[in-house]
């Protein structure tokens, strides 16, 4: 590895997902486009009462419960990130908002405060320059899924699916030469994954998710409430498209008066319904889809997926990825590229005008 040039970079990324479970970090070394390697990870839980934190500024923009929420994100990261040693780290941050054709999008999280911290330059707000050139601001791992894809030795188009709180679905072509020229890429969120059934069983049995799919498993798919939920506008928009974690909200609403079981059991069907509905959009059909992202261990799922694809689905683990911190992992990759002035979005993953290089660097003094 020849860092004399800084060709190759040691990078820390950290992920704090819409699923409001934790706070993931991952070390790779990578020139931004290439990835020579994974370094160690590492996790740190939210407890309880920070997710209720969390909770209550989810869709907030401003106010003391985004001020509260932003010092649970900072206190986590700096716990967990000061156990690593690395030339540059990508800080994602928690996302309270997403809107981005309206008030923008929000992820809560001072960069600058964290480089101060660890003593290292971090970058960070990842999204909004991309939403100010007309993008999505989402999905921002493409790049890096184009960059595994080359890692694992992919030679057949294929799609990674990521299911945490929101689904999403990103096809890449290998056979092309970089990840931001025309077909190599095609990214976009298919709809809602591990969130509506999250908010479902802690409602109802305080739970925090449903563990292997169990309470699912014995439930019944209520196929009225699974068509309303098909019928839903986003599923007519053409790619690319992204959604904030509670724009599907309401799905709950539609499975009220079912019992705990079938209720859990529609919504993993919505998920896998959403998915299937996206798949059809990708320009050729993929080979195999490998699946990230907690949504990967439930078993119900994942049989739902392997039911509604015509391709094999897998956990990313076949392929030697870590599925539990591939978004980690990715944030690594970006802020090598934002530091090189690379791009880290472009017109068929998030809808920006052209590529685009999003993100802040931020410096420890002296």
């Amino acid at each position: 590895m020849n860092k004399a040039n800084g060709a190759v970079m040691r990078a820390l990324g950290a992920m704090s997902g819409t699923s409001l479970d934790g706070v993931d970090a991952a070390v790779i070394d990578t020139d931004g486009t290439h990835i020579f390697g994974f370094g160690p990870t590492g996790y740190r839980a939210y407890s309880e009462a920070e997710r209720e934190i969390l909770r209550a500024a989810l869709g907030h923009w401003s106010g003391p419960e985004v001020e509260a929420a932003a010092e649970v994100v900072d206190r986590a990261h700096r716990d967990l990130l000061s156990t690593f040693d690395a030339d540059i780290v990508g800080f994602h941050g928690q996302t309270l908002a997403h809107a981005p054709r309206l008030q923008g999008t929000l992820q809560v999280g001072d960069g600058a405060a964290l480089a101060e911290a660890l003593g290292r330059p971090v970058v960070w707000d990842f999204r909004s320059d991309d939403v100010k050139l007309g993008g999505e601001g989402a999905p921002l791992a493409p790049f890096f899924h184009f960059a595994c894809a080359r890692w694992i030795g992919a030679d057949r188009p294929l799609a990674f699916l990521n299911l945490g709180g929101v689904a999403n679905l990103t096809y890449v072509d290998p056979r092309i030469e970089t990840a931001e020229r025309p077909g190599a890429l095609l990214a976009f969120d298919t709809g809602p994954a591990n969130a509506p059934v999250n908010d479902l069983v802690q409602a109802r049995r305080g739970l925090s998710f449903d563990k292997d799919g169990r309470i699912a498993r014995e439930g019944r798919v209520e196929d009225g409430a699974l068509e309303l939920f098909l019928a839903e506008a986003y599923f007519t928009r053409m790619p690319p498209k992204s959604l904030d974690r509670n724009d599907f909200a309401d799905m709950v609403t539609l499975v009220r008066e079912l019992e705990d079981a079938d209720a859990a059991a529609t919504l993993t069907a919505m998920c896998a319904a959403g998915v299937a509905q996206g798949m059809e959009h990708c320009p050729e059909p993929p080979e195999r889809v490998l699946v990230t992202g907690g949504g990967r261990h439930n078993p119900v799922l994942m049989e739902m997926l392997s039911v509604a694809l015509d391709c094999a689905v897998e956990p990313v683990e076949v392929a030697g990825l870590d599925g539990d911190m591939l978004e980690a992992q990715a944030f690594a990759y970006l802020a090598v590229r934002v530091l090189k002035g690379m791009p880290t979005s472009c017109p068929s993953t998030t809808g920006v005008r052209a590529s685009v290089g999003g993100g802040v660097i931020s410096r420890p003094s002296g």
